[in-house]
């Protein structure tokens, strides 16, 4: 059974679902680390757990926000904006990633689900991580999961491991196998903003949107739904 590292965004609603229909989904946490859309995160990380039946808490780590004065923990601090068409030039992404970067933020938080998981008795931690935003985020390529699984066979007794279904997966994948199996994309929150709607200007909305393009019709019936006029 597994605990799922749950944001409330794309990537890890479908490792929630794909666990679910599994049958290995257990438990859900959502961190609280004064995040800017730390309200949407929770209401959707909730809304998921629930739909899939596991149970859901979140974990306060107000500290982590407090000492991190980046654009995606202070309010006053412009977020990054990227186009579509800049988001695979890595001299923009780079500084757009290091724009909203949390100091050793899924160490925390992986360590942190990794003692859930041991202490309920459970084995594996899941996570939403990607191929495409692990290009300049590292903590979301497979060879931090192998560090991380490293450092773990020594910290948990039962040998607690971190795993992604998405890890070798880019946006346009995850969007349309989220599609395919009827994970409900209305529930689910991936804007850095706090609402009440998407910004559709952030590096998360942005590759959201591409994603949903990418998907035909049925992705753009979904913008549709989520308020991007197409």
């Amino acid at each position: 059974m597994a605990v799922i590292l749950l944001s409330g965004g794309l990537d890890s609603a479908l490792n929630l679902a794909l666990a679910a229909r599994e049958g290995k989904a257990a438990t859900a946490l959502t961190m609280r680390y004064g995040q800017r859309a730390e309200a949407p995160e929770l209401t959707a990380a909730q809304a998921l757990a629930r739909h899939y039946g596991v149970r859901w808490r979140d974990v306060d780590m107000q500290w982590l926000g407090a000492v991190n004065p980046t654009s995606l923990t202070r309010g006053e601090q412009a977020l990054p904006n990227l186009e579509i068409h800049e988001l695979d030039k890595m001299e923009l992404a780079t500084p757009s990633m290091r724009a909203v970067w949390v100091a050793n933020r899924n160490g925390v938080f992986l360590n942190i689900a990794a003692a859930f998981a041991e202490a309920l008795g459970e084995n594996e931690v899941m996570v939403g991580f990607n191929k495409e935003e692990a290009a300049t985020f590292p903590d979301n390529s497979q060879s931090y999961i192998e560090a991380v699984n490293h450092a773990l066979s020594f910290s948990t007794l039962n040998g607690v491991k971190v795993s992604s279904y998405t890890t070798q997966w880019d946006k346009s994948r995850i969007l349309a196998t989220a599609i395919e199996i009827g994970l409900p994309l209305n529930l689910v929150w991936s804007c850095y903003e706090a609402g009440p709607e998407r910004c559709w200007k952030c590096e998360s909305c942005r590759r959201s949107e591409r994603a949903l393009l990418a998907a035909g019709s049925a992705g753009k019936e979904w913008l549709g739904k989520m308020g991007r006029k197409v």
